[in-house]
């Protein structure tokens, strides 16, 4: 008969990383020291019969950014230890979206989360519980701060440019289109960029189709904006892109810019007329 081999003891014992912190203003507070954090921890580790793997400190770290050597260093040696332990949600985090981003990647690996003074133990069925609820208002912030920005960012998108106190349109937060960059608030020609959204539009009003155009600027050797190759869908967005006659549109809002127009607006909308006549979806200049 085959022997069952039998666990030793300390294969069932959980091993722990304990993680402490303190900023620069928690040092001069009382209770908050390393020492004060660490001889809690290590007695609350023994009380439970667990075995310490490693003791992870940042010293003089602010709980709000993640780029704290001691917990890189931690989440890198995550498959040697089962449970992470810390004295309060505070000193591992004080960023809300941080925190929840850390739980996603302990759950994806089966490890467990406990913050000693807050009775919070992910291993059992009421800590479980809590994170849910705690996840779930976090997501519920989350969706509510889109909306505010949501809803502001249309605003804007409404508002007269004359109205805005520069004279000049909100650039709504998207990435430097081709042909331009942003300065001051204000979209700036790039004349060199500009020569070949020229080349774009009029090669296609004159009949050509995206393959042919794409075929060119990359035979010519026309960088895109990253420095890379063309393809077909980047020259689409730059032919339904308003902002090259003077315009910039956001979620179905057009609205006249004070920027320079690269082409005019006859030029644009002739080519709205082609993609449509190609089965495609124009964006008309009004």
């Amino acid at each position: 008969m085959a022997r069952v081999k039998k666990r030793s003891k300390d294969e069932n014992v959980k091993k722990v990383a304990i993680y402490v912190r303190v900023s620069t203003e928690d040092q001069a507070k009382e209770g908050f020291s390393l020492n004060a954090q660490l001889e809690r921890l290590r007695s609350y580790c023994s009380a439970r019969g667990w075995k310490i793997y490693k003791e992870y400190v940042d010293d003089g770290y602010s709980g709000r950014y993640t780029n704290r050597p001691a917990y890189q260093k931690m989440l890198e040696e995550m498959d040697n230890w089962d449970v992470l332990l810390v004295l309060k949600m505070d000193r591992i985090h004080r960023n809300s979206r941080n925190f929840m981003e850390m739980m996603e990647l302990l759950n994806e690996n089966n490890k467990e989360f406990v913050s000693m003074t807050e009775s919070l133990d992910t291993s059992t069925a009421m800590g479980r519980f809590v994170m849910d609820i705690i996840q779930r208002i976090a997501q519920l912030e989350s969706e509510q701060i889109g909306e505010r920005v949501y809803t502001g960012m249309e605003q804007k998108a409404r508002t007269p440019a004359e109205q805005l106190g520069q004279g000049r349109h909100p650039y709504l937060g998207f990435a430097h289109p081709y042909g331009y960059h942003y300065s001051n608030g204000k979209l700036i020609v790039n004349p060199k960029e500009a020569k070949y959204v020229r080349f774009i539009f009029h090669e296609y009003v004159k009949g050509k189709t995206l393959d042919e155009i794409c075929r060119q600027l990359n035979e010519m050797g026309v960088p895109t904006k990253k420095g890379g190759k063309w393809a077909k869908y980047t020259i689409s967005k730059i032919l339904k892109n308003p902002i090259y006659a003077g315009y910039l549109e956001w979620n179905g809002i057009i609205k006249k810019n004070n920027h320079e127009a690269i082409i005019d607006k006859e030029t644009y909308n002739k080519a709205q007329k082609i993609i449509e006549s190609r089965g495609g979806t124009p964006v008309y200049i009004p």
